[in-house]
C-alpha cells in the first residue's frame, strides 16, 4: 500500500523561515521555523551557500514530522525579496532538498502568499508595513496587483525603515539649526541609546554599516519616544504620518479595483495605535479594516495539497 503524500508550505523571511506539513485535507499536521532565507542571498557565493544550508536544515526539520514511511509530494514557498528570474533557480535549490524534481516546487512571492492567507482571490486587499511598505490584491484570475514595495531608496513610506530615516532626518536637522538640541529631546535620547552613542560619527557608522532590516529596528526607538510620558511631539508626528502613507497605498487598490476589506499585516502596527488609526481615519468609511494572524506557512502547506495531489 502506497503511503499518502504530504505537502510542505514555506514562509520565508529574513529573520526566520516558517514550514507547515500538511496531508491531502492541507490541515497542517506539523510546524516549525528554521533561519531566515530570501532571494537576496542568490546575489552571492556565500548567500547561495547559505541558502543551501538552510535548504538542508529545513529537510531535516520537516523530515523529523513526516509519518513513517511517508515522502513529501510538493512544496509551495512563499519567498521574500525573490525577483522573477530568481523563481526557477530557487525552485530547483528546494527541490533538491526535498529529493524533488524542480516541478513539484512553486514559489511566489512573501506578499502574495500573504494575499492568499488573507483572503481568496478577488475578495480583498493585504495592506503590509514591516520593514518596507506595500499594498497587494490577488484578483479574482489569481494575478498578483500591487501598489507600493518599491525598496527604501524610492519609497516604502510608512515601514520601519521609513520611520526611522524620517526620525533620523528630524533630529540631525534640529542639530544643523541648533547644535546640542538633541539633549532636550526624547527621539534623540531614545535613538542615540539605539545606536550607541550621540555624536554624529556615531550614527554615520551605525546607519551606513546597518543592513535594511537592522535600520527597521530604529522604529521601536521612535514608538518609544512617542509613547513616552511627555510623549514626544516630533516621534507622534512621524508615527501619524506613517498612517497616512499606508492609507495611500490602501487607497491606491480601492480606486483601482474598487472597495473591498483590507487586512494589516507587518510588525509596524504592532509599534503604536496611533498608526492604524490615523490609517482607518484616513480610510473611506464603511471599507472594513481587520488584522488577524495570517498564518502564512499553513496556507502555503494548503496551496500545495491543492497543486499536488494526484
Amino acid at each position: 500500500m502506497t503511503a499518502s503524500p504530504f505537502f510542505v508550505g514555506l514562509d520565508a523571511g529574513g529573520t526566520q523561515t516558517r514550514w507547515a506539513l500538511a496531508a491531502l485535507d492541507g490541515v497542517a499536521q506539523a510546524q516549525g521555523a528554521v533561519a531566515g532565507l530570501s532571494g537576496l542571498m542568490m546575489h552571492s557565493d556565500s548567500g547561495r551557500a547559505g541558502l543551501a544550508q538552510t535548504l538542508g536544515a529545513l529537510a531535516a526539520a520537516v523530515a523529523q514530522g513526516l509519518p513513517s514511511g511517508a515522502a513529501v509530494a510538493g512544496v509551495v514557498a512563499g519567498i521574500t525579496g525573490l525577483a522573477a528570474e530568481q523563481h526557477p533557480v530557487l525552485c530547483a535549490m528546494v527541490g533538491a532538498a526535498f529529493g524533488l524534481p524542480a516541478n513539484a516546487v512553486v514559489s511566489i512571492s512573501d506578499i502574495e502568499l500573504a494575499c492568499h492567507a488573507a483572503f481568496a482571490p478577488g475578495a480583498g486587499y493585504v495592506l503590509y508595513a514591516g520593514t518596507g511598505s506595500v499594498a497587494a490584491f490577488v484578483d479574482a484570475s489569481g494575478q498578483l496587483q500591487r501598489a507600493g514595495g518599491r525598496g527604501p531608496i524610492i519609497d516604502d513610506a510608512g515601514g520601519g525603515f521609513w520611520i526611522a530615516r524620517e526620525a533620523l532626518r528630524h533630529v540631525w536637522r534640529l542639530e544643523d539649526a541648533e547644535p546640542g538640541a538633541w539633549q532636550r529631546s526624547a527621539l534623540a535620547g531614545a535613538l542615540f541609546e539605539a545606536v550607541g552613542g550621540a555624536g554624529w560619527g556615531v550614527t554615520r557608522q551605525w546607519v551606513y554599516g546597518a543592513t535594511r532590516g537592522e535600520m527597521g529596528t530604529l522604529a521601536l526607538a521612535v514608538a518609544g519616544a512617542a509613547s513616552a510620558v511627555p510623549s514626544d511631539p516630533a516621534a507622534k508626528a512621524i508615527l501619524v504620518q506613517a498612517g497616512h502613507e499606508l492609507a495611500r497605498l490602501g487607497q491606491a487598490l480601492l480606486t483601482r479595483y474598487g472597495d473591498r476589506p483590507i487586512a494589516l499585516a507587518g510588525r509596524v502596527f504592532e509599534l503604536d495605535p496611533i498608526i492604524e488609526a490615523t490609517l482607518r481615519d484616513a480610510l473611506p468609511r464603511g471599507i472594513p479594516v481587520q488584522r488577524a494572524p495570517l498564518h502564512a506557512h499553513q496556507t502555503a502547506a494548503r496551496l500545495a495539497a491543492e497543486r499536488f495531489t494526484p
